[in-house]
């Protein structure tokens, strides 16, 4: 049973965690596998998070939203790179599609209060702030010439052009992209002004376009510093990437502003950071040095 469960973790590793680390023990990954064992320790350990529920009942969300109201997100208790997550849904109709989607990746399904805000993933390390990212979902910034189409022509050769490929991913002019536009008036042949940041899907995600951008860590107020740590040590791990958002920007103490912490992530990606689009690239080898030589057991096993 044991040769087996190697085997179709080795599986899972290669083909879904591809450039994810693997410096936690198995009783540390068990602990972090789901949206609700986050929260729960969130709420033990007084981290700002938002209020949710996890329902198998569909009806449960919506007894959650007329509690709380709009916007929500709905996303899958168990998952990773953002699959099934919808956000921000805006009205009863928008919530039911979104059950559905969520359900085709996990029977269990996670409702949540959404925050309009910068997104973060935060990397902590053996109780060291590694690397700070900004997340961004798929865009591009009008010149007033330019329409959406040829703008995106224009970011994908840059993409290309810094050497981005295969980690970050071109923007698409795909259905969903062009669904997407439509809810917002606009189209591919939309020539947006000067300035003017056109967003392209919902999804704060690498797959359909998504871009990071480092933040200096030194820019960050202790207090937030301190709370990073504090994560780490809650789930008593090695290394967590923790995704957060900030309503008025990371570099902001969280006590004055409105934040809430998402989940954690124990095999965070890790590969991206040395791919971001904007900012330069941080050397992190000093913190892989100390990684490596730590000695963690069943890491085969899932």
């Amino acid at each position: 049973m044991n040769a087996l469960k190697k085997l179709i973790y080795q599986w899972v590793s290669k083909r879904f965690m591809d450039g994810c680390s693997n410096y936690n023990s198995l009783d540390v990954r068990k602990s972090c596998r789901s949206k609700k064992q986050a929260r729960a320790v969130f709420a033990n350990g007084s981290v700002p998070h938002a209020k949710g529920d996890i329902f198998f009942n569909p009806f449960k969300a919506i007894q959650f939203t007329k509690r709380f109201g709009f916007p929500l997100v709905i996303k899958p208790n168990v998952s990773g790179f953002s699959r099934g997550s919808h956000f921000p849904i805006m009205n009863y109709k928008e919530l039911w599609k979104a059950i559905f989607l969520a359900k085709l990746w996990w029977p269990t399904t996670v409702v949540e209060q959404y925050l309009e805000g910068s997104n973060y993933r935060v990397v902590v390390a053996q109780g060291k702030v590694m690397s700070v990212l900004q997340r961004y979902a798929p865009f591009v910034t009008g010149n007033g010439i330019d329409s959406i189409d040829t703008l995106i022509d224009i970011e994908n050769k840059t993409r290309e052009e810094m050497g981005l490929y295969p980690c970050i991913h071109p923007l698409q002019k795909n259905q969903a992209t062009k669904r997407f536009l439509k809810k917002k008036h606009y189209t591919l042949n939309s020539i947006p002004a000067r300035g003017e940041i056109i967003t392209l899907f919902y999804r704060i995600s690498l797959a359909p376009g998504g871009v990071v951008r480092t933040i200096k860590k030194q820019t960050i107020p202790k207090k937030n510093q301190v709370l990073f740590k504090d994560v780490l040590e809650m789930f008593d791990a090695n290394i967590l990437g923790i995704d957060v958002i900030f309503e008025k920007g990371i570099e902001t103490d969280y006590r004055d502003q409105k934040c809430i912490f998402l989940e954690v992530n124990s095999r965070p990606y890790l590969k991206m950071h040395d791919y971001p689009r904007y900012g330069e690239r941080e050397d992190l080898s000093a913190y892989f040095d100390e990684l490596n030589e730590l000695n963690i057991t069943q890491t085969e096993v899932f």
